[in-house]
């Protein structure tokens, strides 16, 4: 049967469908204008915040300085890139930043999935709530103030830390953890583990949510118990979005939040604080080394993109060969 086409140019022809397919999409966005209205303004967002200043990622190339603008200022090729690559402490930052990324990555990220499991199997409604609102409240406080939470527990004179220290037996006052250079990933990571799980559960938890009461209800048939009804319905129903939270969660391995480090970081520990973000702030942006920040973002942003391609490949790779991850 030949298929029937539409004239829109000269000698040009398409199918008759995909012109039916535009249309309908007009007539889509015409009947849901009021939607499409609201939708425009996170849009215009996204596209004035995020794809605009893309245009200045130019002065990594450039050896910028204010006065001369964007334009006006001289190439300088890759010559930023490699001061970075050349500077002395490079191998360090970059270990610092890899540590903690991994750190939090293996210890943080199944906190929230076994958090959720707990409370998807708990029977009690009313603890259910009451782990879910106390979990979730610290993630509403503020970096800083977290830190100032975290520094006066620890305090060996007056804080919890010391407290408990003299209870057990202790003498005296305990060293000071919080200018321990050993003692700053675990304080940091775990802070972070605190603060955020609560919330991490959420995602998790609305997809337990979706599972079928018949499949637990064909399991306990079966003989399953508690514990093998988790393993075998309700983590294989939340593995999807696993492996979405993973792959996001890897595409931003060398992004360690600059705040909450400068916040913990003194000079006894700095030989292991001092990551990337760091780093641009106290020296690129401190010094005025605009063009030298910008370059050092860039590279952190172009690894974080192929971890994330390459994050997302395995886990396609891993799917499309039925691998058993349970």
């Amino acid at each position: 049967m030949r298929k029937s086409t539409a004239l829109i140019k000269e000698g040009t022809l398409v199918p008759a469908g995909k012109r039916r397919r535009g249309g309908a999409v007009w007539k889509n966005i015409k009947k849901n204008w009021q939607l499409h209205l609201m939708i425009l303004v996170p849009v215009t967002y996204v596209l004035i915040f995020y794809y605009g200043p893309m245009y200045g990622i130019q002065i990594a190339f450039r050896n910028f300085t204010p006065r001369k603008g964007i334009w006006g200022s001289d190439w300088v090729g890759w010559q930023h890139f490699v001061d970075f690559f050349t500077y002395h402490d490079f191998k360090t930052i970059l270990l610092n930043t890899l540590a903690i990324s991994a750190y939090s990555l293996f210890a943080g990220f199944p906190v929230p999935i076994i958090l959720a499991l707990m409370m998807h199997v708990t029977r009690r409604n009313t603890l259910r709530k009451i782990v879910q609102n106390t979990s979730y409240i610290p993630h509403f406080i503020s970096v800083v103030v977290m830190v100032g939470i975290l520094f006066q527990v620890f305090n060996p004179i007056t804080g919890l830390y010391g407290s408990l220290y003299r209870m057990l037996g202790g003498t005296g006052y305990p060293s000071d953890i919080r200018l321990n250079a050993g003692s700053f990933r675990h304080l940091y990571v775990w802070s972070g583990i605190w603060q955020e799980m609560g919330w991490s559960t959420i995602i998790y938890v609305a997809a337990l949510s979706n599972v079928s009461p018949e499949l637990h209800e064909a399991a306990m048939i079966d003989g399953a118990q508690r514990w093998q009804r988790v393993r075998h319905v309700d983590l294989p129903a939340i593995l999807p979005t696993v492996a979405i939270r993973l792959i996001l969660r890897c595409g931003s391995i060398l992004s360690v939040g600059y705040v909450k480090v400068l916040l913990m970081q003194n000079s006894l520990n700095i030989s292991v604080s001092e990551v990337i973000s760091t780093y641009v702030y106290t020296y690129g942006l401190g010094n005025m080394k605009f063009s030298y920040g910008t370059a050092i973002g860039l590279f952190d942003s172009v690894v974080n993109l192929i971890l994330l391609l390459s994050v997302n490949r395995l886990v396609k790779w891993l799917s499309g060969n039925e691998m058993n991850m349970l």
